[in-house]
């Protein structure tokens, strides 16, 4: 059970440096381009982790590293496509005191 802990360890800080929000738009805004960056790096070390441990892993372990790969990828392709609009100028941001922490 170690193994799936560490793959929790590794999302759990993919999903911190993104920010706990839903919002994707809060969270590229509180988190910008410096929480990507942090995501990337823990994909980047789950990604790892796939490569060297492929065909030695459990069902339960192969099973818990694919759901946490899918779940970094997806929410950082989602705060990138954020970002993205947010530099574009696509998005307005709320105004001051709009409930915005």
């Amino acid at each position: 059970m170690r193994f799936v802990g560490l793959v929790h360890a590794l999302e759990a800080a993919a999903e911190t440096a993104l920010g706990d929000d839903s919002s994707p738009l809060r969270q590229a805004r509180r988190q910008g381009l410096e929480g990507v960056k942090a995501a990337r790096r823990s994909l980047g070390l789950l990604e790892m982790l796939h490569e060297k441990t492929l065909g030695n892993l459990s069902e339960p372990e192969r099973e818990e590293l694919w759901g946490a790969l899918r779940n970094v990828r997806a929410r950082l392709e989602e705060a990138q496509r954020r970002l993205d609009e947010l530099e574009a100028g696509q998005v307005a941001l709320p105004q001051a005191g709009a409930g915005l922490e």
